[in-house]
């Protein structure tokens, strides 16, 4: 099996656990995700992933990164970590969006990657005048986009009529510099999304969930027929680690105590999403700190208890770990000083890695 990667999720509408906290400031600004993202490199993180929303899904006030301006600045300004975009394919054409993929990889010299994601903030749609399809009818529009965005990525010359798209022989360049295209991530649970993944993704991402729930839903992507290379698969986790396991229970206890102060802006989100997301069905059976599964996934215990339970979870099939953290940087330093050397990292690896890449 391929090693271990560590990807963090860019903060890019503040904290992921509770808005409140007094450790950690609201910042979604350019500002504070630069810095967070170069520092991820510097420690030797693999992968960012820059979520995608127009206006924050929890309080509209609120500040919200762009992802797509923000990770042409990121691919700018690294050397040698994965800038992951996630994107909802009804706000872009993919000819349009194809270009500004194949543009980054070329800041990035072959390290950018898309996220496709199934859109759930209907509020997102609705205030901008977009359509927004049923839930298997947007995997559907997804299917045919994609399969678009794949062949442009390739430098191949599309001729395409289908239900939402007409493009007659339209080819982009540069394209293929550094490797065929841009890698592909894939999240979503339900069953258009598994089988989405499996005939076009590279890395399907799982929410956080507990180790068994990952072993079946593993088990039943691989079950399923695939042409080309095998598929990979990647975990979003929220991590708490500390000395001993009860330092990091009262953690947990203190976050999921902030977090009750931020109901308020759950039932906005609550409102504004499609109940046919599976993730919040998911999210719902496992009450958890964090975003995305966030704690369910199990990553709360002492620094030899969260390096066990990674080890089991790359054993079941997880190459790729989407991080979460609280207060984040502070938390991201701490695992890469404890965790990574527990599962074979060091930092003597790390830094010379980085100077390799510039």
């Amino acid at each position: 099996m391929a090693q271990i990667e560590f990807g963090v999720w860019a903060p890019v509408h503040g904290p992921r656990a509770a808005a409140h906290d007094p450790q950690e400031a609201y910042d979604a600004s350019w500002e504070h995700n630069r810095a967070t993202v170069i520092e991820a490199e510097t420690l030797g993180y693999d992968s960012v992933l820059v979520a995608q929303h127009t206006a924050n899904p929890h309080v509209p006030s609120h500040d919200q990164l762009e992802a797509w301006t923000a990770s042409a600045g990121l691919a700018a300004l690294t050397h040698r970590i994965e800038i992951i975009a996630a994107i909802k394919p009804a706000l872009y054409h993919p000819v349009v969006l194809a270009k500004m993929a194949l543009q980054i990889e070329e800041i990035s010299r072959g390290r950018f990657a898309l996220n496709l994601i199934n859109a759930w903030n209907r509020a997102e749609f609705d205030r901008a005048g977009i359509p927004f399809l049923d839930h298997d009818l947007r995997y559907a529009y997804g299917r045919e986009w994609l399969s678009i965005v794949k062949r442009l990525l390739r430098g191949e010359t599309v001729t395409h009529r289908g239900e939402h798209f007409a493009i007659d022989g339209y080819v982009l360049a540069p394209a293929g510099k550094f490797r065929e295209r841009p890698r592909i991530y894939l999240g979503g649970e339900s069953e258009p999304a598994r089988e989405l993944a499996t005939e076009h993704s590279d890395v399907w991402f799982i929410n956080g969930q507990p180790l068994g729930a990952v072993e079946g839903l593993i088990a039943d992507l691989r079950a399923r027929p695939r042409l080309g290379s095998p598929l990979r698969f990647g975990l979003a986790a929220f991590v708490i680690a500390r000395e001993t396991e009860a330092e990091a229970q009262a953690e947990h206890r203190r976050l999921a105590t902030l977090a009750e102060r931020d109901k308020a802006d759950r039932a906005i989100q609550k409102a504004n999403t499609d109940p046919k997301v599976v993730m919040f069905q998911t999210i719902a059976k496992n009450p958890s700190v964090g975003t995305n599964g966030g704690t369910a996934a199990g990553l709360v215990g002492s620094y030899d208890q969260v390096a066990e339970r990674i080890a089991a979870f790359h054993a079941a099939g997880v190459e790729v770990f989407m991080l979460q953290f609280q207060p984040f940087r502070a938390e991201m330093r701490r695992f890469a000083e404890e965790i990574f050397p527990r599962l074979g990292r060091s930092p003597a690896t790390v830094a010379a890695s980085l100077r390799d890449a510039r």
